[in-house]
């Protein structure tokens, strides 16, 4: 609490000092776009950001090349307003104002990735997105469901591939790219080619990328000895041994590799009309699940194997956009998606010949209809939305020394379905020219059916059926008192229907414990409250402080149950205690989010984030509110950037506090195997930070060389809820050749 005011009374001390500064004409800083001429897609079509009450952080394509993520979630930790909790290398969920994974909603293209058999647990799958491709992305903060319906309470992160471009004349248009990339801290090695070719009515872009990433190098100063791999597990001439690791910074097994590709064809036979049909494949390589490989039972290390088969994804999308006034609308968009889901989770414990093996697979169907129609004195957007979703779930069992595979449990109920279908309206209008009111509402309805195989488990139901509707809106209005002012008030609601992940998982959620399904489970709902403030004196400052309080009644979480009468079962030759997902808790979340940039001369500015998110719900033993598990502590980060010519120079410090034993979520203080151990041996979350240095140099008008030192201290640290310790000491370097 302290921090955060610290901080925000800083900005705004700062912010008065200059607003009585008289903006001198004489000023030569660089250019710096005002509050009227930002747009962005946050009603999925563009808008003038001083006409949004929502906080949004956008990243364009110079942002992506300059910082040089290795991942998707990398590029959103670097915006230094979204929280990257890793289980492994191959990885990354998003925390996002207390909510994560199923209750955030990922966006490619206006098509909706989450399916229905996303978990409250960690994901990984934005990692699937592949960052190089990326043209745009956005994080739209706080509920999202009125325009995109289920999941989107804590927020939206709306990714814009690559655009295929026409010409403007007869001629052909000729352009792309290629990058190299080489990173020290995992000996990550990517390659990329993008190339466009574009003619007055027809475009065509192909991009394609390849990463390989080795084990990940821990810091060397701070941090704890039990953030060491000193030992892994090796079989040697059939027997599974416990290998002592000669550089236990060196994360044994945590390295993969990844494939994306994409194809764009665009055509326009009139100036009216436009058409797209993309194609998008990722695809990773094994990738280990190295918190699991971590555990140990009895003093020795649990597992001999674990790890993520190849976590596949296709999609195939298919815009058309008419753009011509009529009765109905001005700009109308159609777009019909069909994705291809595959995952697999594979395990062998130690001394064990038996391999478990689940593969999930989703095929998932979309229909959206868009419009927007500019009234009188306002616009309207509104649509209409169908999602299907059918899930494929496969269990086996396979003797290492024999080969021989039996069918086993499956994770989910095979050939279980989710629908959605939803109808939406938003209007906006300039009430006055400072005033701008936005108010919306949307109805959905969903639907869920699953049966339960009982061939190995003896399930006391059959089936689930879900048939429910839920209403969902908001109201927002925007104060521009001045035009370097603006002030934001929204009030805005967002559901979660439950998925098949919620209703029929079968898994171990951790040692001794077991989640078993539970067909009875219903929507949960959130009420979000918000205000801001933003300050932007054109050439010199931009300072903006979010302070936002939600509440999300019926939350879905994991609580002690019975099962046919039993509180404990035998899974997996363990007797664990039986959960369930249920409706029996209520979240609160509240916090606020600063932002500042200034401009000291022409050349020269800083910038810094600060995020203080505080949460709490029903504990799952006790009616009492515990600490949220996806809270996360104060972090940010403040850059220092220096541009001359040709030449960009970044500075930057990224920071976190620590969490305190008696702080952390309960769930979250019973992995010992992840957290550092406090003076009297009780697992916390300690405070770290890194000094980072980076820059980029336009060599020619098509070359460009970037290089970064991150953590340059060589810390050692482990991010909040992570399983695997972040890079130490990292040197990069890349070079982008661009054809234009």
């Amino acid at each position: 609490m302290k921090k955060i005011f610290i901080t925000a009374g800083f900005l705004l001390a700062a912010c008065n000092l200059i607003a009585q500064k008289k903006e001198n004409p004489g000023d030569t800083l660089i250019k710096h776009s005002d509050l009227t001429e930002v747009i962005v897609s946050v009603n999925k079509w563009e808008q003038k950001l001083n006409e949004v009450p929502n906080k949004i952080t956008k990243i364009n394509k110079a942002e992506i090349l300059r910082n040089n993520p290795q991942t998707s979630a990398d590029l959103l930790n670097q915006t230094g307003t979204v929280f990257i909790q890793k289980s492994q290398l191959g990885g990354g969920s998003p925390m996002i104002r207390g909510f994560a994974t199923n209750r955030v909603l990922l966006v490619v293209d206006g098509v909706r990735i989450n399916n229905a058999i996303y978990r409250s647990g960690n994901l990984q799958n934005i990692i699937s997105i592949d960052a190089l491709s990326t043209q745009t992305a956005e994080v739209i903060f706080g509920p999202g469901s009125l325009i995109y319906g289920s999941d989107a309470i804590g927020g939206v992160m709306d990714f814009h591939t690559l655009n295929a471009r026409f010409s403007k004349d007869k001629k052909i248009l000729l352009n792309g790219s290629a990058v190299a990339r080489y990173s020290t801290a995992n000996n990550e090695k990517t390659f990329h080619a993008d190339i466009n070719a574009g003619w007055k009515k027809l475009s065509l872009l192909s991009s394609f990328s390849y990463s390989k990433f080795g084990d990940l190098k821990m810091g060397k100063h701070g941090g704890q000895d039990s953030y060491l791999r000193p030992e892994y597990v090796e079989r040697i001439a059939g027997i599974d041994s416990i290998v002592k690791n000669d550089n236990p910074r060196i994360q044994r097994f945590s390295g993969y590799d990844q494939i994306n590709f994409l194809q764009k064809v665009r055509y326009a036979p009139t100036e009216n009309f436009d058409i797209q049909y993309s194609f998008i494949y990722a695809g990773t390589g094994d990738a280990p699940r190295y918190d699991r490989l971590i555990q140990y039972r009895n003093g020795k290390l649990r597992f001999a194997e674990w790890y993520y088969g190849p976590m596949l994804w296709r999609m195939h999308n298919l815009q058309l956009l008419h753009s011509k006034k009529n009765v109905l609308y001005d700009d109308a968009r159609v777009t019909i998606a069909y994705q291809d889901y595959e995952e697999s989770r594979i395990d062998r414990t130690r001394a064990s010949s038996n391999k478990n093996i689940q593969t999930e697979k989703v095929d998932a169907i979309s229909i959206n209809i868009d419009a927007t129609k500019k009234l009188r004195k306002g616009e309207l957007f509104y649509g209409a939305e169908y999602v299907y979703n059918k899930v494929g779930s496969f269990g086996s069992r396979t003797n290492i020394n024999t080969n021989v595979t039996t069918p086993a449990v499956s994770r989910y109920p095979d050939g279980s379905t989710w629908s959605t279908t939803g109808i939406y309206g938003s209007y906006k209008v300039n009430i006055l020219p400072v005033f701008t009111l936005t108010g919306g509402l949307r109805y959905s309805y969903n639907t869920l059916n699953a049966s339960f195989d009982t061939s190995f488990i003896k399930f006391p139901y059959q089936e689930a059926k879900i048939k429910d509707g839920a209403f969902t809106g908001n109201l927002g209005l925007v104060y521009r008192p001045h035009e370097t002012w603006q002030i934001n008030g929204n009030i805005s609601t967002g559901y979660r229907m439950p998925n098949v992940d919620d209703i029929g998982k079968l898994f171990e959620s951790s040692p001794g414990n077991i989640t078993v399904p539970n067909p009875n489970l219903k929507p949960e709902y959130a009420w979000n409250f918000e205000v801001g403030i933003v300050k932007n004196i054109q050439q010199k400052l931009r300072v903006e402080l979010n302070g936002f309080h939600t509440i999300l009644t019926d939350a879905i979480v994991k609580r002690p149950t019975t099962f046919n009468g039993q509180d404990s079962i035998i899974f997996d030759g363990v007797n664990s205690r039986v959960e369930a997902l249920q409706n029996v808790a209520k979240a609160t979340v509240w916090g606020f989010q600063a932002s500042a940039e200034y401009y000291f001369i022409k050349n020269l500015s800083i910038q810094t984030h600060a995020n203080w998110i505080k949460g709490k719900e029903t504990d799952e033993n006790n009616n009492e509110q515990v600490a949220l598990r996806h809270a996360p502590p104060f972090y940010g980060s403040t850059l220092l950037k220096y541009r001359f010519k040709n030449l960009v120079v970044e500075a930057s410090a990224v920071y976190n506090s620590k969490i305190k034993n008696e702080d952390l979520a309960p769930s979250e203080q019973s992995k010992t195997d992840i957290y550092a151990k406090d003076g009297n041996g009780k697992p916390y979350s300690p405070n770290w930070y890194t000094l980072n240095l980076k820059a980029s140099y336009q060599l020619t008008k098509n070359l460009l060389v970037t290089t970064g030192w991150e953590n340059i201290t060589n810390q050692r640290y482990r991010p909040y809820s992570s399983g695997i310790v972040a890079a130490g000491s990292n040197f990069i370097i890349a070079l982008r050749a661009s054809l234009n």
